[in-house]
């Protein structure tokens, strides 16, 4: 819960597209709080010549157990610049031989906890809040702690209900100029169409010597196609060689996940039928060697479809993972789902890679 009586004010910083207009607006409202130049009356100005406090907090978002130099460094260098475009705000605001009347602080938290959600975000701010006497928050209106699930209540509405005065920025966002169609030609418009005719079939149970079911089908596949075949496609036509040889590994891939979720299940059972229950959760980090989104894609399903491992986060190619017992563990960082994944994409060679445990190994021992 926010304090009663602190008239300074905190701002959650994280890298958005409108990050600079709300430093300045920030930096306005605490500076007309402490002239009284505000004329709504929500400030009571009863410590004139001290100045206020605006507090440029950075709740960390990295998500990993052991935080990584190189992003703790990066959030320093976004608060140093923060702080530097308030400064320059609040000079063009007040006379040279001013008082001072605003000062700035900047921090980061969170960085020994797991922060998820917008809940858990709010939970750190209200911390660094109450620890400096802060209660009322100026948010960004394009910060999204936690991502931004519809199913997760807001960041700003989890700060009310701790008792802040919260007040998000006035500030618009850039708006899409260009729709995300992409030109298309016959190759493209066929892909989309043959798509859309063979799953109508599909759906109709394949009856393809019924001329209703086939002009039927037709119809609706050049439907699609005109009005989705523009924004189906990311690139170029995929070559259908290609497709083939991944549609026809993936078919060999199936079996093998399904008999891997069918061991993990007679582990998970054995566990948590044991009269000692021997679980140890813990979270596990590694860079897996798949390259593009169907490939991190299907690796990420195929670990959480595993009982006994959830697929907690992924960026880019490093993966946190929650395994449930030590075994789970093992069997992700000896690479065996990895391993298959890369063979359905990328063929029988990549197979080859050395898993997640030998790649740690052996960066363990360049450094």
């Amino acid at each position: 819960m926010a304090g009663e009586g602190g008239r300074d004010v905190l701002v959650p910083v994280g890298d958005s597209e409108t990050l600079r207009r709300t430093v300045t607006y920030a930096v306005e409202r605490a500076y007309a709080s402490v002239t009284e130049d505000a004329d709504e009356g929500e400030v009571t100005v009863d410590t004139v010549g001290t100045p206020l406090t605006l507090h440029f907090v950075y709740p960390a978002r990295w998500r990993t157990v052991e935080a990584d130099p190189a992003d703790v460094e990066s959030a320093r260098t976004l608060l140093d610049r923060v702080v530097a475009w308030a400064r320059e705000d609040l000079d063009g605001l007040t006379a040279e031989d001013a008082p001072e009347t605003v000062v700035f602080e900047s921090s980061i938290v969170g960085t020994n906890e797991y922060v998820f959600s917008p809940g858990d975000f709010a939970d750190v701010i209200a911390g660094y809040a109450a620890a400096n006497d802060v209660q009322r928050v100026v948010v960004d209106p394009s910060f999204r702690p936690g991502g931004s699930a519809p199913i997760l209540r807001s960041f700003e509405a989890e700060l009310a209900d701790r008792g802040f005065d919260v007040l998000e920025a006035p500030v618009t966002r850039r708006t899409r100029r260009s729709l995300p169609f992409t030109a298309i030609g016959l190759p493209e418009f066929f892909v989309v169409f043959s798509a859309s005719f063979l799953f109508y079939l599909a759906l109709g149970g394949w009856h393809v010597t019924d001329p209703y079911e086939l002009i039927t089908g037709v119809a609706t596949a050049g439907v699609v196609a005109v009005t989705l075949a523009s924004v189906a496609l990311k690139g170029e036509v995929p070559n259908l060689r290609f497709v083939a040889a991944t549609l026809a590994r993936l078919a060999a891939y199936t079996p093998i996940l399904l008999w891997e979720i069918a061991k993990a299940n007679v582990a998970l059972a054995y566990v948590v039928l044991h009269p000692r229950l021997p679980i140890d959760p813990r979270m596990v980090e590694f860079d897996a060697a798949v390259w593009g989104d169907m490939p991190v894609t299907t690796l990420a399903n195929s670990i959480t479809l595993t009982p006994g491992t959830l697929t907690v986060d992924v960026s880019r190619q490093h993966f946190l993972v929650h395994a449930l017992i030590p075994d789970a563990e093992t069997d992700l960082l000896d690479g065996k789902l990895e391993r298959l994944v890369r063979f359905v994409f990328y063929g029988r060679e990549s197979a080859r890679i050395a898993s997640p445990r030998e790649r740690l190994d052996d960066r363990e021992g360049e450094s």
